[in-house]
């Protein structure tokens, strides 16, 4: 590969050849003029010396031979011919190895690209694609006969490249960090977007470099960081809220029993008093189930730990939760081996509890009635769940909350079942995600065999 210096040094060589070879060309045509010239002298003189008087011939062919420099010339011609033959070859070998090094630079700049881990799409001043390298087409899932379109007809999902090409070309600003969503294979990616104003030596503007990178990673780890601070943050406010709001609510449900039997029997037990009665208690039990998840959440452990056969547990949640679903019009469909399984190492009433609150997420999303899958499959590093229905799906705006404590889009939910099954799974060393669209939603969970201490 050229270095920088001889990129450099090649212009000059090449200038040198050239300048070298255009002196030659005018001293060989100056040469041969005169050479010409003296030729048309000597035939004039020779003419001359036929009128003169022969006792002046022999001054006259003296003064011939002092004239004749065709020797001297003709020698000089060779010289300014070899001349020119060096000068030409300077600048064929100078030709060529700019060449080569102009192709050198190349195939350099096409690896230097193509090794890149993000694609790199360079546009002209209108917007038109002009190149694009392997991961562009790749992540971008560009065609092959998209140089000379417009960046703007990509595919609408990837509109945000489009936008900010134009917002560069329109404001000669740079732009980084531009980040956007986008769906691939059913899952979603995350990407990260910039361009830049390219330029020529004259540090006129010919167009732009616009740079995807795919940080779904990245994004995932962030956001599980921010959940792990939430749990570490959560933890000692559990202990506050289960001593300062636990004890003063079982001493109210407490004094609620005692007034309820004493008015037992008695007029005032009856009617509105006992109506009122009723909704002190299914409060207080209500508290107390907050109480009780919020608690849940903020567990730092696992309560213990032991052999799990997750098949199993899949089996008794369906029993558990078909005279329900029938209920409402829901088929419950279970995919297990048919042969036996590993066991993971777990919490079996975690795990339990993480797969009900997943599955009746899934039958409260199917009102109307519809299909809940659960399917299960194994890994060299472990096991795979999925929990899928066939409802409505969550709403893309609140996609992002779905995890966080207390959010939820149910009037009768409490917000917690999510957040306490993604804790639970990460408790045990696994990874929640979901894909939701508007035929419905699919969380898939996956646990290693063993969960390190």
């Amino acid at each position: 590969m050229p270095s920088e210096e001889d990129l450099n040094s090649g212009p000059s060589v090449r200038w040198f050849a050239v300048g070298l070879a255009w002196l030659s060309a005018f001293a060989f045509m100056l040469t041969a003029w005169i050479l010409y010239d003296m030729q048309q002298e000597q035939a004039t003189l020779a003419e001359l010396i036929r009128d003169v008087p022969k006792g002046d011939i022999t001054a006259a062919v003296d003064l011939a031979n002092d004239l004749r420099l065709q020797h001297r010339l003709l020698l000089l011609l060779v010289l300014n011919i070899l001349g020119t033959a060096i000068a030409f070859a300077f600048v064929v070998r100078a030709y060529f190895s700019s060449e080569r090094s102009l192709r050198d630079a190349k195939v350099l700049a096409t690896d230097i690209r193509a090794s890149i881990d993000a694609a790199l799409i360079t546009t002209d001043r209108s917007g038109q694609l002009t190149s694009v390298n392997p991961q562009g087409y790749a992540l971008i899932g560009l065609k092959p006969d998209c140089l000379g379109r417009p960046l703007s007809e990509v595919d609408s999902q990837h509109a945000t490249l489009g936008a900010i090409c134009n917002e560069v070309l329109a404001k000669h600003v740079n732009i980084r960090n531009r980040d956007y969503s986008v769906m691939h294979q059913g899952h979603r990616r995350t990407l990260r977007a910039g361009c830049v104003l390219l330029r020529n030596e004259g540090q006129e503007e010919i167009g732009t470099v616009v740079h995807v990178t795919d940080i779904t990673e990245n994004a995932l780890i962030e956001d599980r960081m921010r959940r792990m601070e939430r749990y570490m943050g959560l933890g000692s406010l559990a202990v506050g809220l289960q001593h300062e709001i636990r004890n003063p609510l079982s001493a109210l449900s407490l004094h609620i029993q005692l007034l309820r039997e004493k008015l037992d029997g008695s007029a005032a037990g009856q009617g509105e008093v006992a109506e009122l009665l009723d909704v002190l208690q299914q409060e207080t039990a209500r508290i107390n189930a907050v109480l009780d998840g919020f608690g849940n959440y903020a567990s730092m452990q696992p309560n213990s730990r032991s052999p799990v056969d997750i098949p199993v547990l899949i089996e008794r949640l369906a029993r558990l939760l078909r005279p329900q679903a029938s209920q409402h019009n829901v088929e419950i469909d279970i995919s297990l081996p048919n042969t036996a399984s590993r066991l993971v190492h777990g919490d079996s009433v975690r795990l339990e509890q993480m797969l009900l609150n997943l599955a009746l997420n899934g039958l409260a999303a199917m009102p109307e009635g519809g299909r809940l899958s659960i399917r299960f499959t194994t890994t060299d590093e472990g096991v795979q769940i999925e929990v899928a229905d066939t409802g409505q799906g969550v709403p893309t705006t609140v996609q992002s909350r779905i995890f966080d404590p207390y959010f939820t889009t149910r009037p009768q939910g409490t917000g917690m079942g999510l957040p306490v099954s993604d804790k639970i799974v990460r408790q045990h060393g696994g990874n929640i995600d979901f894909t939701s669209n508007p035929t419905g939603t699919t969380f898939s969970i996956s646990l290693p065999w063993e969960v390190a201490e």
